[in-house]
Parts: C-alpha cells; sequence; structure tokens
C-alpha cells in the first residue's frame, strides 16, 4: 500500500526547517539542499513545494506572520480599547528568544524585498490588516475615553506600525541594547503617552 503523504505537515516541516537554519547561519549561504536534509527529507522533496528558495522564504515569513496572528487573537480575546493594542504588541514585538529568533526571519524576508515587487506586496498585505486592527483599538480606546478628543489615530496606527517595523531590526542589529525588557519599557512609555493626552485635555 502506497504511503499518504501529508503535504500540508511536509510544508510546515520545510518552512520550520528554513527557521531553525535562519536561527542559526542565516538563509543566505544555505541551499535547498540544506533546507531538506534539515527537515530530513531527500533532496528533490522540496521541489513539488517551492520552486525557489525565494518562494521558501516569503514562506516561511508567512508562517511566523500566522502564527503571530494566532498568538494576537489569544491574547486580545475580550479586550477592547488600550488593553487589546497592548496586548497585541506584546506579541509582535521581539520582547522574548523566541520572537527574536522570528524576528531573524522578517528581517532576512524584508532584505530581498527592495529587489522582488511580490514580496513587497506581501509584506504590505500582511502589514495592512495589522493597521486596520490598531485603528479599531485606537478608536475603542476614544470612545472609552482613554484617549483625547483631538489625536490623529490614522498618523497614531502608522507610528505603531513604523515603531514595531523598527523593532524587529533593533532586535537583531543592536541586540545589546534592544532587548525584551527595553520593549518592555518603550511600550509602556509609548501608552502612557496617549493616556497623557487624555489627563492632559481633562485639565
Amino acid at each position: 500500500m502506497p504511503k499518504i503523504v501529508d503535504h500540508d505537515q511536509r510544508r510546515r516541516d520545510l518552512m520550520q526547517a528554513t527557521l531553525r537554519i535562519i536561527v542559526r547561519q542565516g538563509l543566505s549561504g544555505a541551499t535547498m539542499r540544506d533546507v531538506a536534509t534539515e527537515a530530513g527529507f531527500a533532496n528533490g522533496a522540496i521541489k513539488p513545494y517551492f520552486a525557489s528558495k525565494s518562494d521558501l522564504l516569503s514562506a516561511t515569513y508567512l508562517y511566523v506572520f500566522n502564527a503571530t496572528n494566532r498568538r494576537v487573537e489569544k491574547a486580545t480575546k475580550g479586550r477592547s480599547g488600550l488593553a487589546a493594542l497592548e496586548a497585541f504588541a506584546d506579541e509582535v514585538l521581539p520582547v522574548s528568544d523566541a520572537l527574536r529568533d522570528e524576528a531573524r526571519v522578517v528581517l532576512s524576508f524584508w532584505g530581498e524585498v527592495a529587489q522582488n515587487d511580490l514580496h513587497a506586496r506581501t509584506t504590505q498585505e500582511t502589514i495592512e490588516p495589522w493597521r486596520a486592527q490598531i485603528i479599531g483599538w485606537l478608536e475603542q480606546a476614544h470612545e472609552q475615553n482613554e484617549l483625547a478628543a483631538d489625536i490623529d489615530i490614522s498618523t497614531e496606527a502608522d507610528m505603531l506600525i513604523t515603531y514595531m517595523m523598527g523593532a524587529q531590526v533593533n532586535r537583531i542589529a543592536v541586540a545589546d541594547r534592544f532587548d525584551g525588557p527595553a520593549f518592555a519599557a518603550q511600550l509602556t512609555y509609548y501608552l502612557r503617552r496617549l493616556r497623557s493626552r487624555r489627563e492632559d485635555s481633562a485639565s
């Protein structure tokens, strides 16, 4: 009886192997054969799933992004306004070793974005839903009187997206200065700044 192959699981195995290689040595010097070996497969097993290393990197980026979204969904359940925003940021900012490893995947993918319009569109398609969520939570915060009436919610959302994307870079490039406690302190400062505006407007 022929062996039944779980193709979805095989794709996950290959993406997880890619993540491990990126964390350990970076992907630039690794070959598709290296990824297949890391996953425990024969060299030819990878081609039916990913035509190129670029395709594999894009899929691994989306794998990390979707994992983040699942954490965000769980963390923000039953929360609204600034509480939901804080829970969201806690799952995106690279505050732990595991999230630092995911940041390595993100940076590896972004390294190709400048040369690949398809990857640039993929990045935009992942960031836009986050922006919409942030705007929604800030609007809730405004309705719950957590924010001052004159806050530009759209600009605040863009600033937070810019900060979180930059945090991925700093966690890897300036690791001795930007670690988990540093990001936690920055997030606390950011949320306090939003709340202080409300207090200032009421005085």
